[in-house]
Parts: structure tokens; sequence; C-alpha cells
């Protein structure tokens, strides 16, 4: 299930190029074509869900096989040890501006506080 017009579903689709790291059957991690951190990945459902509580109410077992890709991709990027965030924004006012759900593994460097004052 697939929106024709979502970025996502395009990247996941292949018909528009990415950044691959890791790949299973329903989930994808390619690289964030803008970085906030040495490691910054993309950890998406190859399904559309618009958001976090979309996927999890329609799919618990996939909402677990991103949250397991996400730590096997911080593994592989050598952040596992040193910590990582993994970040999922749910709608406008939390800055998603992808509806397609999608959970940031950001590492390799300190991060700092997770929100400012």
């Amino acid at each position: 299930m697939n929106d024709a017009d979502c970025l996502f579903c395009k990247i996941a689709a292949g018909d528009i190029p990415s950044t691959q790291v890791r790949e299973t059957e329903r989930v994808l991690a390619f690289r964030d074509l803008y970085p906030k951190a040495p490691t910054h990945v993309l950890v998406i459902p190859k399904d559309h869900h618009a958001d976090v509580a979309e996927l999890a109410h329609a799919d618990p077992a996939l909402a677990a096989e991103v949250l397991a890709v996400a730590a096997e991709v911080a593994a592989a990027e050598g952040v596992a040890e040193s910590g990582w965030r993994l970040l999922a924004n749910t709608g406008p006012d939390s800055g998603q501006d992808v509806f397609h759900v999608h959970f940031h593994v950001a590492g390799g460097k300190p991060l700092g506080p997770m929100l400012s004052a």
C-alpha cells in the first residue's frame, strides 16, 4: 500500500535514488540528504503509513521491525556503544514535513539536549 505522491514511497520503490544502508523485505534505511550529525540515517517502512500512531495501530509487527532495523543501523554505523538518538516526528507541530512515518537514527557526536528551552 503506497501513496503515488509520497516522496518516501517513491524512494522505497526505487523510483528516486537513495544511499541505502540496510534493507529488508518491509523496511528501508538510507542516508539523510541533509545530515544533522555524522551518522544520520532514515529508517522507513516500505508500506505507506502517515505517522508513528498510524503505523503502531495498523501493523505493530512492522513497527517492531522498523525499530529492530534502526538498532542494526546504529550498530553497523558504529554508534551503538557511544550512543545514538532515535527520533520520529508525528504531526505538523512536531516538525514532520514528510507524512510517511520515518525514524531518524543520529549519532557520531555528542547530540546535546533533545529540545531547546
